[in-house]
C-alpha cells in the first residue's frame, strides 16, 4: 500500500483545492490567513511536502466554502 502523500487519488484532491483556493483568486498567503497559518503551511501542502490530517482537510475545506464529501468523493 502506497503512503497517503505519494498516491495520485491524494495529488488529486490537493489539486482539487489549489484550484479551488486559485479560481477565488486567493493568494497561498490569503488562504494561510484564513486558516491561522504560516504561508508555509499552505505552500507545503500544495506541493505535496506535507500531508493534511483530517481535522486540517475540513478546516481547509471550510476556509475555501468548500463541501468536504466533494473532495472526498474523489478518492473513490
Amino acid at each position: 500500500m502506497k503512503k497517503a502523500i505519494s498516491s495520485t487519488k491524494y495529488a488529486a484532491l490537493i489539486g482539487w483545492l489549489k484550484a479551488a483556493r486559485t479560481n477565488q483568486g486567493l493568494s497561498m498567503r490569503d488562504l494561510a490567513l484564513r486558516l491561522d497559518e504560516p504561508h508555509s503551511f499552505v505552500q507545503k501542502v500544495e506541493i505535496l511536502e506535507r500531508r493534511l490530517d483530517v481535522s486540517e482537510y475540513v478546516d481547509y475545506c471550510n476556509a475555501l466554502n468548500l463541501n468536504p464529501k466533494d473532495g472526498l468523493d474523489l478518492l473513490y
